[in-house]
């Protein structure tokens, strides 16, 4: 049996400040090969505003994060779309959960509720940061110091539930860290 290659490659590397977790590539990342490509997306608009970069990146530049101490993932690597259309055998939480183990970034920000909640084996989440008290055994295993945060999708189908806030936050937490 071959193994199904990804989407969009991993962006991680150890000891990162932050890697950000999302579900899958869309279509429009998927032709681009980059990651939060769609036009509507806020993800990129957000890391300026929040300082967590320099200058507005365009997706394409997409791996020039790890020079910022930022990395990029998703839970399901082999397919594309919203989160309603990807098949049940893509999504891998499990091997989410050993890049977290395996890399040790000092943050986690998930892009959204499903993505947190999927990987952590959870029914149900809330925005902000989460308590490893919380979560059941299974992922508590290997987390060690790194700290988990829930963030609304920057996608723009989610804009319903855009609280950039949340983004602010989390770069406020991150920009703590020494270098």
């Amino acid at each position: 049996m071959t193994a199904k290659s990804h989407v969009l490659p991993d962006l991680l590397a150890p000891d990162l400040k932050l890697v950000f977790i999302g579900t899958a590539a869309s279509a429009a990342s998927a032709k681009a090969g980059a990651y939060y490509a769609h036009p509507g997306n806020l993800f990129w608009p957000t890391l300026y505003k929040a300082g967590m970069t320099p200058r507005l990146f365009f997706s394409t530049e997409f791996a020039q994060l790890l020079d910022l101490g930022i990395g990029l993932t998703d839970i399901a690597k082999t397919a594309t779309g919203s989160d309603a259309e990807i098949p049940d055998d893509a999504w891998d939480a499990a091997a989410v959960l050993e890049k977290i183990t395996r890399y040790r970034p000092r943050y986690v920000g998930f892009t959204s509720k499903t993505a947190a909640a999927s990987t952590l084996g959870l029914k149900k989440v809330d925005y902000g940061l989460l308590s490893q008290l919380a979560l059941p055994e299974i992922s508590r295993q290997g987390l060690g110091d790194t700290r988990l945060f829930v963030l609304p999708s920057p996608s723009g189908r989610a804009r319903g539930y855009w609280d950039e806030s949340l983004w602010l936050v989390l770069a406020q937490l991150v920009a703590k860290i020494n270098d």
